[in-house]
């Protein structure tokens, strides 16, 4: 039982837990003497944080700082860290392993990573995050993305090298930029879609693409979502030139995503570039928040907390009021894990919180603050990490 936590920053009550669900959630009683109890100690009670976008596989977290040497474009930054991947102080496996631990001891217990597989490094960086997945079994969530990073049609091999990654337990089939990195988008969205149905596995794509030719990229990955009856099973990751249109443009597209029930996961950017996520929101939208690349080849940024991200998320999209911030903390929670599970209702309203109530998993987060937003603001290290009923971590470190 979490004795004295404040669901949501609501009451005080306490939460019995039972075969990792929760099974009660009652008025906090001081005389309530269960045998096992997590101090809640008048905490935040939060559902723990969903990262749907993060490149585990490129991670440099805790290793000395190195300087940024990536060029402009994806292919550029994609040859950089082909150039250096293998050069890390300590070895894939282990700094993947290290990474996730990190997220989780801040709060993080279901993580859906991307693993570069490539005519490079074929499946050596999908083995470092199916490894860790393995590792952290009993504390996280992982689902992993077979990600063709350097494109499918410009190497020659790739899209077997694709298939090879489905078959060696990757969950999701990736994709990216198909008109401007591998310039076939026909053919490149059949290779993701044709494998996805083959497999009977989601779809994430990579999306960078500028204005016009996004939403065409977009409007190619509708059809195709719609035909296959794949509706909660495709993303869009990025996609942020697709909504740089009209408003009329961006009212369709949003119509377009909820009916076809496609999600999409940002990075909360800076630089102007972002989501229209009130108007996705109360479209029904799925959104989820992820950190992307960690201190890697590609960006100096991510420190592996995404109570850190939340803020970044608020901050970016210019929110002030307690009821956007606390959505922005209910994006980073329970909104990536319905883009996991499509099973898991999407947000209803920018005042929905769910994720508390009996019969939901438990995967909970204890944090220090006054209110949601304080936490979001001050990002306190006292916090409990719990998954599936069982305490994980404690004062960001595991148990």
């Amino acid at each position: 039982m979490i004795s004295e936590g404040r669901p949501w920053g609501g009451e005080m009550s306490d939460v019995r837990i039972a075969d990792g669900t929760i099974a009660e959630v009652l008025p906090h009683d001081p005389a309530r003497t269960p045998e096992q109890v997590v101090a809640g100690r008048g905490r935040l009670l939060l559902p723990s944080f969903s990262d749907v976008h993060v490149h585990l596989d490129s991670t440099r977290i805790g290793l000395p700082f190195r300087p940024h040497t990536g060029g402009p474009g994806v292919w550029a930054m994609m040859l950089n860290d082909r150039a250096h991947w293998r050069d890390g102080e300590v070895g894939i496996t282990e700094r993947v392993a290290d990474t996730l631990a990190r997220m989780i001891a801040r709060g993080t217990t279901r993580v859906r990573s991307f693993a570069q597989v490539d005519v490079d490094c074929r499946l050596e960086r999908l083995e470092a995050v199916l490894a860790a997945r393995e590792t952290h079994r009993d504390r996280a969530d992982v689902q992993v993305i077979a990600f063709p990073q350097a494109g499918l049609l410009r190497e020659d091999g790739s899209p077997q090298v694709l298939e090879d990654a489905l078959r060696a337990g990757a969950d999701v089939v990736g994709g990216i930029d198909p008109c401007t990195l591998d310039r076939d988008p026909v053919r490149h969205l059949d290779i993701v879609f044709g494998l996805a149905e083959r497999y009977q596995l989601p779809v994430d794509v990579h999306l960078h693409e500028p204005g016009e030719l996004g939403r065409f990229s977009a409007d190619l990955i509708i059809e195709r979502t719609r035909a296959l009856g794949m509706q909660g099973r495709v993303l869009i990751s990025h996609g942020y030139g697709m909504w740089d249109g009209t408003e009329s443009q961006v009212s369709n597209l949003v119509q377009a995503f909820a009916e076809a029930d496609i999600a999409t996961a940002t990075i909360a950017p800076g630089g102007g570039r972002g989501i229209p996520l009130r108007a996705l929101s109360e479209a029904g939208v799925r959104v989820g928040l992820g950190e992307d690349g960690q201190r890697d080849y590609w960006s100096p940024y991510g420190n592996a907390d995404m109570l850190d991200r939340t803020w970044q998320l608020g901050f970016t999209s210019g929110f002030r009021a307690d009821e956007l911030i606390e959505h922005c903390l209910a994006v980073a929670t329970v909104g990536g894990a319905g883009i996991m599970d499509p099973s898991i209702p999407r947000l209803s309203s920018l005042g929905d919180r769910p994720g508390l109530a009996v019969g939901d998993p438990a995967h909970l987060t204890l944090v220090d603050g006054e209110s949601v937003t304080s936490a979001v603001m001050d990002r306190p290290a006292d916090r409990t990490v719990i998954h599936a009923g069982q305490v994980v971590a404690d004062q960001l470190q595991l148990t």
